[in-house]
């Protein structure tokens, strides 16, 4: 019998896959964590997770609510100070994987968690005028720039609407592929940049040579219409298109079982207070 789950459980689930066993992985709050830590919880258990506060191999038992969470700390190998953080292991290029989320992603990668425009210009984005005037403003990038540029390779995950999914980002917090795609040729760095966007419709990858986003598998039961009614731009599809595997119900219980402990120590904190 086939196991029943819900989109964001497929979208975990799948993004958990694309982490294994011996990678070095900075995880960002949110969608990333619970991937990173299920990839931990299953099938990838000598995973390194590495978040901006400066903890290093974590296992934490219940998700955090920041980077600043104290779980984190108390569940790691070693803590060490931001700035080392970042100066050595990120670029120092000891990172393989660098796990995000955003408010918004575009044809090219681009992320934005900075601000939402209070209106859109025809004439196209116009970040400083945007970042003056929002529609709302949003938490910034972190660490986000510095893991983009700096990661072996940048892992997206995000529920897919047309508000997530734009043809132009409002505002480039953290550089994909610039605003024509090709703002990584001939540049110096680390990383390749955005190598999968994973989202509870679809798994997408940048073209070779555009690196534009486009859908290479389907989660099972989403069809291309759906993909496209859900995306701002004109989406392009694979010559042969795959399906996604489906989760295990090993995946499903060690996920749920994550929530629910999660949700469970929250309450209790919330309530103590």
């Amino acid at each position: 019998m086939t196991a029943q789950y819900t989109s964001d459980e497929m979208m975990t689930i799948t993004a958990s896959r694309a982490l294994n066993n011996n990678s070095t992985c900075f995880v960002g709050i949110g969608l990333p964590s619970a991937a990173a830590n299920l990839a931990r919880l299953t099938h990838a258990p000598g995973i390194t997770l590495i978040y901006e506060s400066g903890t290093i191999e974590t296992k934490p038992q219940i998700l955090p609510l920041s980077i600043g969470d104290g779980e984190l700390c108390e569940s790691a190998l070693t803590t060490v100070a931001v700035p080392e953080m970042f100066r050595y292991w990120l670029q120092g290029g000891h990172i393989d994987v660098g796990f995000l989320g955003t408010a918004q992603v575009d044809r090219y990668g681009n992320i934005n968690t900075t601000v939402i425009a209070a209106s859109h210009n025809p004439e196209g984005p116009d970040g400083a005028h945007c970042y003056a005037n929002p529609r709302v403003r949003l938490p910034g990038g972190g660490g986000a720039p510095e893991i983009s540029t700096n990661a072996k390779e940048v892992i997206i995950t995000v529920r897919h609407s047309k508000r997530t999914f734009v043809k132009d980002v409002d505002f480039i917090t953290t550089l994909g592929y610039g605003r024509d795609g090709q703002a990584r040729r001939g540049k110096t760095t680390i990383g390749k940049g955005p190598t999968l966007v994973i989202s509870d419709l679809c798994i997408l990858k940048p073209e070779a040579e555009t690196n534009e986003l486009m859908v290479v598998s389907l989660h099972p039961g989403v069809t291309k219409d759906q993909v496209i009614e859900a995306t701002g731009w004109d989406i392009r599809f694979a010559d042969i298109l795959a399906t996604t595997d489906l989760p295990t119900q090993n995946e499903i219980d060690v996920l749920r079982e994550l929530k629910r402990v999660t949700e469970e120590a929250h309450s209790q904190s919330e309530n103590a207070q």
